[in-house]
């Protein structure tokens, strides 16, 4: 390959906000987007199994780093038998990528695909039994990726978020009018101005702390995780400034899920009962089988009382069991 592989500053500390298995094997690797970004991850090896394995790209949540959610998510399934990466999205923790604290339903889209390219080429895993997992809004950037790459044979959206939705039309498309839309466009492109004319780029904040007493459910199941020790991480966006004011803007014209009737792959979507974000993955469910006639390994699991958070880190509450069952009658036929 022809692209020079960025020089990133990774940390050999183990910082995670989840203890260290001695099951398996870690260490950080890097590999290259095709936009020449270098993306930075942590690899987890089982180290009781040999031979090739089947391998799982994990990343995720939305303004989180591998630290977190995903990490815990990629080195539990490497204590059941898979090599795994939890890698950091472009231009956020530890990967490249400049200005920093943007999104990009494309290029976070091909974050993944990057990882299926590296997971590819390793000598220890089978090109041929490479899966995903994406947590909140990664899990839609996940089922795009399927959607995109026929090299991933199964995938796992786990809590989702579809971002174009919720940028273009709010919460519960409270929001879904061309007049609200046409005020964000003004409201985005007036930060614009401002940013080039202050030669930076202004930080939208992250989880809001302080939290105020009034603060909806979602909001203070947030604050739970990225602002408490439960899950804080120095690196992580929503623990601390956030994404650029303007980092979101492209999501407002940028349905990412509009072709997942025509994934072929297995999908295994779970959601928690009492999740604010519920109707997302519920929505996206019946837009993925509709007309689709690859719908056998399609399944939706709602998991009974569990709200947003909990699948980013509960262990009693994360199906890994049937995750496990899914990838390996999937991946390892």
């Amino acid at each position: 390959m022809m692209v020079k592989t960025e020089e990133l500053a990774l940390t050999n500390d183990w910082d995670k906000t989840f203890p260290k298995s001695d099951k398996v094997d870690h260490k950080k690797v890097t590999f290259v987007n095709r936009y020449g970004i270098t993306l930075a991850a942590d690899m987890y090896t089982p180290k009781t199994t040999e031979g090739k394995l089947a391998a799982i790209a994990v990343s995720g949540p939305f303004g989180a780093v591998k630290e977190q959610s995903s990490g815990l998510y990629a080195q539990t399934m490497a204590e059941r038998g898979f090599l795994t990466i939890a890698f950091d999205p472009s231009f956020t923790g530890e990967s490249g990528g400049q200005s920093r604290y943007m999104a990009s339903p494309d290029i976070n889209t091909e974050d993944f695909q990057a990882a299926v390219d590296f997971l590819s080429v390793q000598d220890n895993v089978d090109p041929e039994r490479i899966g995903l997992i994406g947590i909140c809004g990664w899990g839609g950037m996940a089922l795009n990726a399927a959607a995109l790459d026929t090299r991933i044979k199964a995938t796992v959206a786990s809590t989702m978020y579809d971002m174009t939705r919720v940028n273009a039309k709010g919460y519960f498309d409270s929001e879904d009018s061309s007049d609200a839309r046409y005020a964000k466009r003004q409201a985005l492109n007036a930060q614009r101005t401002m940013d080039y004319k202050n030669g930076n780029y202004a930080l939208g904040g992250g989880v809001v702390d302080p939290l105020p007493e009034d603060a909806p459910f979602f909001v203070k199941d947030y604050y739970d995780y990225y602002k408490t020790q439960r899950g804080y991480h120095p690196r992580s966006l929503n623990s601390n400034n956030g994404w650029n004011v303007i980092g979101c803007m492209s999501f407002l014209n940028q349905p990412i899920l509009h072709y997942s009737n025509e994934i072929r792959s297995a999908v295994l979507m779970i959601h928690g009962e009492k999740a604010h974000s519920c109707y997302f993955s519920k929505d996206a469910f019946a837009n993925m089988v509709k007309d689709n006639p690859y719908t056998d390994n399609k399944e939706l699991l709602i998991i009974p009382n569990a709200v947003h958070t909990d699948l980013y880190d509960q262990v009693d509450v994360i199906p890994f069991d049937k995750m496990e069952k899914f990838f390996k009658e999937n991946l390892c036929k």
